[in-house]
C-alpha cells in the first residue's frame, strides 16, 4: 500500500512538472511586452521617418481645433452663419462654377468668382475658344465636402473646402469629334476651393477666392 502511494505521488509530481513547463513558458511568453500601436513617438521609432499614430492624431486634432476656432470667430460676427448651410451652398457653388466654366458662361463666373479667379477662368476659356475646342464634361457626383480651414482677417472671412467629386471629362474639336477623355469613365477629382465674404456685406453671398488641387 505504501509503495503504491509513493508511486502515485511520483507520477503526480512528474505530471505537475510537465504542466508547469508548458503553462509557465506560455505565461512567460505572454508577459513579454508587446509594442502598442498607441505608444508615444519617443517610445517607438516610426518607419521611414513617418510620424507615429499619436503624432498624426495630434496634428489632426490641432487642425480641427484651428478650424473650429475660425468657424466660431466667423459665427460670432455673423449670427446667420451656419456650417451645414454653408457647406450645402459651397457644393452648389462648386457645381455652378464648374458647369459655367465648361460651357464658357462668363457671366455666371463673374457673379460667383472674385477678380483673380475670374481672370484665370476667362483666360482658359479664351484659349479653348482659340483652339476651336469645347468641353462636354459631367459632374457625376460630389462624394464629400469638408472644411479644410477657416479664418477671419478683420471683417473678411475665408473658408477653404475640400471637394471630392467624380467627373467625366470629354474635349471635342470644332467638328464635334472627341479628342480627349470619355463620358463612360468618371475620374475622382480633389479640389480645395477657398470662399471669401466681407461679413459687413448686406448679402450672404460668398465668392470663390482661390482654387487649388486637394
Amino acid at each position: 500500500m505504501i509503495v503504491e502511494i509513493v508511486i502515485l505521488a511520483m507520477v503526480a509530481g512528474f505530471l505537475g512538472l510537465r504542466l508547469y513547463s508548458v503553462l509557465g513558458r506560455r505565461a512567460e511568453h505572454e508577459e513579454e511586452p508587446i509594442p502598442s500601436r498607441f505608444e508615444r513617438a519617443d517610445e517607438q521609432p516610426s518607419a521611414l521617418g513617418r510620424p507615429t499614430l499619436p503624432t498624426a492624431i495630434s496634428k489632426r486634432r490641432e487642425a480641427v481645433s484651428a478650424n473650429e476656432a475660425g468657424v466660431r470667430a466667423i459665427a460670432a460676427i455673423d449670427p446667420r452663419f451656419d456650417v451645414t448651410g454653408f457647406l450645402e451652398g459651397a457644393k452648389g457653388a462648386y457645381r455652378m462654377v464648374l458647369e459655367a466654366f465648361w460651357q464658357g458662361d462668363r457671366e455666371t463666373l463673374r457673379e460667383l468668382c472674385d477678380d483673380d479667379v475670374y481672370a484665370q477662368f476667362d483666360a482658359a476659356i479664351a484659349a479653348r475658344e482659340d483652339a476651336g475646342e469645347t468641353l462636354d464634361n459631367r459632374l457625376v457626383r460630389i462624394e464629400d465636402a469638408t472644411i479644410k480651414s477657416a479664418e477671419l482677417e478683420g471683417r473678411v472671412a475665408r473658408i477653404a473646402v475640400l471637394f471630392v467629386a467624380d467627373i467625366a471629362a470629354v474635349t471635342r474639336d470644332a467638328q464635334g469629334n472627341v479628342v480627349a477623355g470619355s463620358l463612360n469613365d468618371a475620374v475622382e477629382s480633389r479640389d480645395v476651393w477657398t470662399f471669401m465674404r466681407h461679413l459687413d456685406s448686406s448679402t450672404p453671398d460668398w465668392k470663390l477666392d482661390e482654387t487649388d488641387e486637394g
